[in-house]
């Protein structure tokens, strides 16, 4: 990955979300700048799987050309190698292995952030799978399932293995998406691993881009909720390192970003009531201290139709008032 790494900034990187950073969410961000690297949604690997369609097509129809990570989540370590190898047989440029999902079905069955109840698993993995890597070959973790004391092990043991870069969510499994991100456990990483280190964890704003970047010294930023909220903050960061911010998007700019994400998303064998939840969940990151008292979430939250979402947005987001990018948490 070090060939990846720009000379005078931070590798933007737009993190994996299952199911809503998918190939039209990916169109819809090249439109924005966009991430310097992509990873898909994860692969489910297992005994009898084939790597998933609608995963495979955001490789084949990458909307801008940007590099393209594969990431793989499972335990069956023969599964993992022949999917990997049939991965590379794509237009990728590295595997990744998830062993962070904090999903309670994922890791009920030792899968992403389950794996790390299971250190000696993981070292069996990560040799056999590399093994089958011949290119990058990175790796995706949070700090711990019950514990950040869990890390100095795990970092042990990801030292002993030739990955090219690793990811750190700064929370344990148990942790979730809790406000708590342990960036000293993301500082430790960069100092003792071998490999380039990214920091994955609100990261909402230039602000906090440039703040995590100085006190862990990694060489990356993972972004996932911030960039679903603010699809310009990829371009904002660049012109940051740079030396100056130029893109300054109001409310409107925010209301035609929302219907971009529609005209993406739609499908035409999905109901209405389909599209409205698929909106939902972006809206979800975008909404929330919109108005006063978070009115424009709660307002979006009840409406069953297209019309009626759609005319929410626009009583909220009708000024050209500048649009605040940072949002605490997602809204419940």
């Amino acid at each position: 990955m070090r060939d990846f790494l720009p000379k005078n900034r931070p590798l933007l990187i737009l993190a994996p979300m299952q199911d809503i950073t998918d190939l039209s969410f990916w169109r819809v961000m090249s439109r924005y700048g966009g991430p310097d690297i992509y990873y898909t949604e994860y692969f489910r690997v297992h005994r009898d799987s084939r790597p998933e369609r609608h995963i495979l097509r955001s490789i084949d129809e990458n909307p801008d050309g940007k590099p393209i990570i594969a990431q793989m989540i499972g335990q069956d370590i023969d599964a993992l190698r022949r999917t990997a190898i049939e991965l590379q047989k794509r237009k990728i440029t590295g595997i990744d292995i998830n062993l962070g999902c904090p999903a309670p079905i994922v890791c009920r069955k030792d899968a992403g952030g389950g794996l790390l109840r299971h250190p000696e698993k993981i070292d069996n993995i990560l040799r056999e799978v590399r093994a089958g890597v011949h290119l990058q070959f990175t790796v995706k973790t949070r700090i711990g399932f019950d514990s950040p004391e869990e890390f100095p092990k795990l970092l042990d043991l990801f030292r002993r293995h030739p990955i090219d870069a690793l990811t750190v969510h700064g929370r344990t499994v148990r942790e979730m998406y809790k406000p708590v991100v342990h960036y000293d456990a993301i500082e430790r990483a960069a100092r003792l691993m071998p490999c380039p280190v990214f920091a994955n964890g609100n990261v909402t704003c230039v602000e906090s881009a440039r703040r995590i970047a100085e006190t862990t010294c990694v060489r990356g930023l993972m972004i996932g909720r911030g960039a679903i909220r603010n699809p310009w903050l990829f371009n904002q960061i660049r012109e940051a390192w740079a030396g100056e911010v130029k893109t300054r998007p109001t409310l409107v700019d925010l209301r035609d970003y929302i219907e971009r994400l529609y005209v993406e998303t739609r499908e035409p064998a999905i109901s209405e009531n389909g599209q409205v939840g698929k909106m939902k969940k972006y809206l979800t990151y975008i909404a929330p201290g919109i108005g006063e008292d978070d009115a424009f979430w709660k307002e979006i939250r009840p409406t069953l139709t297209l019309r009626d979402l759609f005319a929410v947005c626009d009583r909220h987001l009708a000024a050209p008032d500048p649009f605040a990018p940072v949002a605490t948490h997602p809204a419940s």
